[in-house]
């Protein structure tokens, strides 16, 4: 194993790592936003508040934040890919029942728990990348999976929603997972198994304790604005598709939701995006792209506060452009910064800001929204992005080529 130095781009191996964890991507994303899609309904049909309909996206992000550091535990003890098939599988299984859900509460439990397994793939996929490819491709690898991502957060939102709005919300999320499960098979056929990790039990000599590695993470400078970017930005977007059905199917605009649930094609432009930026990252350096997108990203929201449909439509594709490809610098960059031996556990920590922002600002600016209307929650969002812009030019400028 000492003689392996990564997976190089035009060997099969490597081929079959991006088009596993690409399906990955799909069977993680697209249920884990299942029930974005269908917010309006599922707030009808349980008569909750918008903001109270929102935490099923919340409760399934929180789960998953709260499960990256163990599920990081479980990786290095019995391996990356083990633990990412553990995860899905179970995922796939507790999402299953979630149509089933009675009330609200039931429901929330549900998602939860589905959060929890499907933190494997989030918390292992980039440090078995890391470990997998060539150094010199990793950040254009990452830039491929985070496009799975995007593709599993738009066809969850695609057949949840049409699907949804015909027969119920629950039949929505059903269609999903029938998705899911389907992706779930390609990704356990295709994936490799590890050849650049060996797990902790075979080691002959004790390595670093658990909480050794999350405290070398959490004592760099670099990490803690890596994470802070996941945070605040993953935040701020899943605010953003939390509450635009609501903002676009009440005047002035008025859309049918079929029309709205067409809007999360602009996923395709992170779909895009992301692989640029991590192409980009390779030949100009990390931090200028991660600034730019971080820009792109706020124009966008600016866009989106303009009271026209055009004008909606042309900044929510701008926004999320720039918003994967921010996260596909960041997410890339943070194993890669990180000590050898903690490099599961920093990317389980970029994780875990990322969710943890998901599900506060997920939930938290639909009491903006509910409260002060669309314009003053654009205006939180672009604030945002500026906090994030801020600590990037502070911590990370000086080591763009790290």
């Amino acid at each position: 194993m000492s003689d392996f130095s990564g997976h190089v781009p035009g060997s099969r191996q490597y081929r079959r790592l991006l088009v596993g964890l690409f399906f990955g991507g799909v069977a993680t994303f697209a249920q884990l936003y299942a029930t974005q899609a269908v917010l309006p309904q599922l707030a009808a049909d349980l008569r909750i508040d918008p903001a109270t309909a929102a935490l099923t996206v919340s409760a399934s992000t929180l789960g998953l934040a709260v499960a990256v550091l163990p599920w990081s535990v479980v990786a290095d003890r019995v391996g990356r890919v083990p633990a990412m098939a553990f995860g899905v599988i179970s995922a796939t299984v507790l999402g299953a029942t979630a149509p089933l859900a009675s009330d609200v509460a039931v429901l929330l439990t549900l998602r939860l728990l589905e959060g929890l397994a499907l933190g494997a793939i989030p918390a292992v996929a980039l440090a078995y990348l890391s470990e997998e490819v060539d150094v010199r491709h990793v950040a254009a690898a990452a830039g491929s999976y985070i496009a799975g991502t995007t593709v599993g957060g738009l066809s969850g939102r695609l057949v949840s929603g049409p699907i949804g709005e015909v027969a119920g919300w629950r039949w929505g999320v059903a269609s999903v997972i029938l998705l899911c499960a389907v992706s779930a098979v390609i990704f356990l056929t295709l994936v490799p198994c590890a050849r650049g990790f060996v797990p902790g039990r075979t080691r002959t000599m004790p390595g670093p304790t658990v909480v050794a590695r999350v405290m070398v993470n959490l004592r760099a400078p670099v990490q803690l604005a890596l994470y802070a970017q996941g945070f605040l930005l993953m935040g701020a977007f899943v605010a953003v598709y939390n509450y635009l059905g609501f903002h676009l199917t009440a005047p002035p605009f008025s859309l049918a939701p079929a029309i709205v649930t067409l809007l999360f094609i602009a996923y395709l432009a992170g779909t895009v995006s992301s692989p640029r930026a991590g192409a980009l990252a390779v030949r100009l350096g990390r931090y200028p792209v991660l600034v730019g997108s971080i820009v792109v990203t706020a124009a966008g929201a600016a866009l989106m506060s303009v009271p026209v449909t055009v004008v909606v439509v042309v900044g929510l594709v701008v926004f999320t452009a720039g918003f994967f490809a921010a996260h596909a610098v960041a997410s890339g960059w943070t194993p890669v910064a990180a000590e050898p031996q903690a490099r599961a556990q920093a990317s389980s920590l970029y994780y875990l800001g990322y969710y943890g922002g998901s599900s506060l600002f997920g939930w938290l600016l639909g009491l903006i929204f509910t409260a002060s209307g669309w314009v003053w929650f654009m205006v939180t969002v672009i604030g945002i992005c500026a906090v994030a812009g801020a600590l990037a030019r502070a911590a990370l400028r000086a080591r763009d080529r790290a």
